[in-house]
């Protein structure tokens, strides 16, 4: 059906006889690849983020030899007090923040966590609950010697309805492999991140990850349907539904959702996953500029419709970084900014059609100089392997473009990132003023990201960190996007690094409700301090 496309347009390639390669391995894969592009940088060296930071401790208890005593009794062999374990857990897998606690916990149940909870609440002892510990503002790791409670032990499916596609679980199961268990069932799960072979449900929860399949599927605040949640004095809230809808007071679950921690540790999650599309398409286009990018992504939309299901943008710089860093290259090349496109549905033929279409007319109008197509899922795979900066499956894998990306910028050295949402056509524009801003003082200046939601990762690499650069990049880049009405946040969450800018997004009647929400939940502020919100005093 698409073969008219490729003999009017040669320098579109299509890919679907392409040779099948050996895919590559996922899961643990994930992690060891993470580990190469930090490896320069030992964890002891990573500094301290109290002295990085200037922070002061808050007057809570330090964990004692009795504290120990009781948390063994209540989990035997589940208590880590070993340096060398702890330094994992210690230090954000970026490595730009670490902590110094001195006790691991890894409760299996709800019950443990309510009981540790409550402990911990009566002798005043903070807590830093921690998942896949993916995170990219320093919310995931303590700022001082917080107890890590880690949900890395509680990976249990609790139920999943095959005819709703209502997914129960608890809150330590790793996205991928939720992923891989709706999938055997025909459904795929709601959201996809370049972290899946590590990052935590419940973690996703926590922050309102974004992703890939936010412009198909919307964001977790709609399909997050319930949650089991333990209090910072150990009681449990069961809000733990399963219905599409729920109309009985105030929905308590979307406090929770984006919370980071700091109101309460998410144990359990029910989440509608949507079927699994029949029919996948991918796309992989070049563009001469912004305004070509732009204009391409209004085309799409309009002719593809109900089967776009992801519409990314990356600049050249990002993959001239792959490149250098990873020696690994692009299928297209030439081009100032590539786009990134997926479509999604029940059928092919009709999928494969209103692609040509769209082609057709990208390619005639001069939206798109450049392109590579696959067409069939099987090909799809085993193209974005050889491509090897693709190295994903679709739809289940696409994410990983833009965790190569991160990996390319962490070769680079030292990484400052921003997640800003901005009006779609504005969104370079933030990219291209802060490379003329700070000019020579940073080493790359990329911006990439998704396109069809607004939302830019806006990334400043230098070789090492540095307070100046630092102090030239903020807070510019908060006053940009807040006089173009963004967010500074946009699917990162606040965490530790950027709690002191929410002015910029939020009016202080905002931020006053929220300190009175945090302080309702959790009058002693044990749960995730020194993060998500400025200090009420």
């Amino acid at each position: 059906v698409m073969a008219a496309v490729w003999s009017r347009w040669p320098r579109l390639r299509c890919l679907r006889s392409s040779h099948a390669r050996t895919a590559a391995p996922q899961g643990p894969w994930a992690l060891a690849r993470r580990a190469l592009h930090v490896a320069s940088v030992s964890l002891q060296e990573v500094a301290l983020t109290s002295e990085r930071y200037g922070v002061q401790r808050l007057p809570f208890s330090r964990v004692s030899c009795d504290d120990v005593v009781f948390f063994e009794r209540l989990m035997p062999g589940r208590v880590v007090t070993n340096a060398d374990e702890l330094e994992l857990f210690n230090v954000d897998w970026l490595k730009s923040v670490r902590g110094s606690s001195k006790l691991l916990l890894k409760p299996q149940t709800a019950a443990e966590v309510s009981q540790v909870l409550r402990y911990c609440y009566e002798r005043n002892l903070a807590v830093n609950p921690q998942g896949g510990n993916t995170g990219l503002v320093g919310g995931s790791v303590p700022v001082f010697d917080e107890i890590i409670l880690s949900t890395i032990l509680m990976s249990q499916v609790i139920s999943f309805d095959e005819v709703s596609g209502i997914l129960v679980c608890q809150a330590g199961c790793i996205l991928e492999n939720l992923n891989q268990y709706v999938e055997e069932k025909g459904f795929v799960m709601p959201l996809d991140l370049g972290a899946k072979g590590s990052c935590h449900i419940g973690g996703n929860v926590a922050t309102n990850a974004g992703g890939l399949r936010l412009l198909r599927y919307g964001s977790l605040r709609g399909t997050v349907l319930g949650l089991e949640v333990v209090l910072a004095d150990g009681s449990v809230l069961d809000c733990l539904a399963s219905l599409r809808k729920d109309n009985t007071g105030y929905d308590l679950k979307q406090l929770f959702i984006g919370s980071e921690g700091t109101l309460g540790v998410i144990t359990a999650v029910s989440i509608l996953c949507p079927q699994k599309p029949k029919a996948v398409n991918l796309a992989f286009l070049g563009c001469q500029s912004f305004t070509q990018v732009l204009n391409t992504f209004t085309t799409c939309r309009a002719m593809l419709g109900e089967v776009l299901s992801a519409f990314e943008f990356m600049d050249d710089k990002c993959m001239e970084l792959v490149e250098q860093h990873l020696k690994l290259s692009k299928p297209v090349t030439g081009n100032p900014f590539y786009v990134l496109i997926e479509t999604s549905g029940s059928n092919s033929t009709h999928d494969e059609e209103k692609l040509n279409n769209f082609l057709e007319r990208a390619m005639t109008s001069g939206l798109v100089t450049d392109g590579t197509v696959a067409t069939d899922e099987k090909k799809i795979k085993a193209i974005l392997v050889s491509f090897a900066f693709l190295l994903s499956s679709i739809p289940q894998m696409l994410w990983s473009l833009r965790e190569r990306i991160t990996e390319a910028l962490a070769h680079d050295g030292y990484v400052y990132k921003y997640d800003i949402s901005l009006p779609v056509g504005k969104l370079y524009d933030l990219v291209t003023d802060t490379r003329a801003r700070l000019g020579r003082c940073a080493k790359n200046v990329v911006g990439y990201g998704h396109l069809g939601d607004g939302n830019l990762h806006l990334n400043i690499t230098a070789d090492s960190y540095s307070h100046s650069l630092l102090d030239a990049i903020e807070p510019f880049v908060y006053e940009w996007t807040a006089r173009c009405n963004g967010s500074i946040s946009a699917e990162h969450g606040l965490g530790f690094k950027k709690k002191c800018f929410i002015q910029y997004s939020k009016p202080k009647e905002a931020i006053l409700l929220m300190q009175r929400f945090k302080a309702m939940l959790d009058p002693k502020g044990i749960l995730n301090p020194y993060k998500t919100l400025p200090s009420s005093s």
